[in-house]
């Protein structure tokens, strides 16, 4: 039976696959755990499904531990993560402490004995408050934009980030003034995942037909959660735009995470600004829903993602890996993944997007070439192999600083 990484093989290239095993080698016997808050739905989830299999099969021992709260938690650590992202957040003594209980409920749960332990964002960081002596090393991974947080919000979360070994962010700009090494490391797809490998026409077909969603028209589709940084509102504006002057049809897709209580607000502003207007589809999928996103991102002739603030946009990434155009919202990590008029077209405003998506759709040669270099550079910077590999890179430094506890105070990259 094939193993993941032989199946890797062809897609990341035989030296890639060698050079991970000969560092993991270097490793072995260690023991990794991953924590987050939920395991279906948003990008983290995604990416420690087709992460930690493939740790097992370098043979690292790694798990995935996942925390569990209640509505008030949710609702706070929702607040958080917008006040990273720059919004102004109220978060009283009495919510401040609820959610600490929450970790600390956790804490008590959870197993956490591992080598390595990597805390994935604001929802378990104060876990280490309860558990530090349990694991060796403890590693905070923010995959939002905190390039200009909340004051108050950030000077609460860092008590618990500084007291982690290492801190890992998605882009220079992201990092923040921590008494520790912080690392760079950029969120990967896999492309074996049910989102990401290959599907025929007719399998694309079929799910159009019982998605119920013509292609009479070029499509124009954004894949998210139905979250106001998305600017789902920004991309109906400026679908009504080209609308009025171009045949086309707009798909809005989006699903639930058991953490994002905002969701239902949000997709219910989306219904009423697309009400009356004709050719737009909006599909809430259900989060496990990868085959469908698949095929939806496949039968699209054009792919926005017109984010506001955005950690990095793993549908960016998923869109080029299958070698569409693709326009993105000049925020965060797409600003990596798109170069204008090569990988992809960044936009500022509705009517930026809406220029670029008729340019695309009367040059649809230009779109063909752009998702041609778009999956080439995916296949280079993207995929999981890229991370596992800065993931080894940065486990060895923390060997290799023997007595020392962690390496030097630098920004790896």
């Amino acid at each position: 039976m094939t193993t993941r990484l032989e199946a890797l093989d062809p897609i990341a290239g035989s030296m890639v696959i060698d050079q991970l095993r000969r560092m993991a080698e270097r490793l072995k016997p260690m023991s990794l755990v991953h924590i987050n808050s939920t395991r279906i739905g948003g990008g983290v989830a995604e990416l420690l499904n087709g992460i930690i299999p493939l740790w097992n099969e370098l043979g690292i021992d790694a798990r995935w531990e996942v925390i569990q709260g209640d509505q008030a938690f949710f609702e706070v650590t929702k607040a958080m993560h917008n006040a990273l992202q720059g919004f102004r957040a109220n978060l009283g003594k009495p919510l401040l402490d609820h959610y600490i209980e929450i970790n600390r409920r956790n804490a008590e749960e959870l197993d956490f004995e591992a080598d390595f332990v990597v805390v994935n964002d604001p929802q378990p960081a104060y876990l280490i408050e309860f558990m530090r002596k349990r694991g060796k090393k403890w590693i905070w991974r923010c995959h939002i934009d905190a390039s200009r947080p909340d004051r108050k919000v950030w000077r609460f979360l860092r008590e618990a980030v500084k007291q982690y070994d290492a801190s890992i962010f998605s882009m220079p700009g992201f990092a923040r003034n921590l008494p520790h090494p912080q690392y760079l490391l950029y969120p990967s797809i896999d492309p074996l995942s049910d989102k990401n490998r290959e599907l025929s026409a007719e399998e694309v077909t079929a799910v159009m037909d019982r998605l119920g969603i013509e292609r009479d028209k070029p499509i124009i589709l954004q894949v998210s959660r139905f979250d106001s940084f998305k600017d789902p509102l920004g991309v109906i504006e400026a679908f009504r735009m080209v609308h009025a002057h171009t045949p086309c049809r707009l798909v809005l897709v989006g699903g639930e995470a058991t953490d994002d209580p905002e969701g239902p607000r949000i997709y219910a502003e989306v219904q009423e600004a697309a009400h009356g207007l004709a050719d737009i589809n909006l599909l809430l999928l259900p989060p496990e829903s990868h085959y469908e996103i698949n095929a939806l991102q496949r039968a699209a002739d054009i792919i926005v993602q017109k984010s506001v603030r955005e950690g990095f946009g793993l549908t960016v990434t998923e869109a080029m890996w299958k070698g569409k155009p693709v326009i993105g919202g000049a925020a965060g990590g797409i600003v990596l993944q798109l170069r204008n008029f090569r990988t992809g077209f960044l936009v500022y405003s509705p009517e930026g997007c809406a220029l670029r998506i008729r340019y695309l759709l009367r040059h649809p040669d230009v779109g063909k070439r752009m998702g041609k270099f778009a999956r080439e550079f995916v296949r280079n910077h993207f995929l999981v192999t890229r991370n596992l590999r800065d993931y080894l890179s940065m486990m060895i430094l923390f060997r290799s600083a023997g007595d020392r506890g962690r390496p030097d105070r630098t920004v790896v990259l």
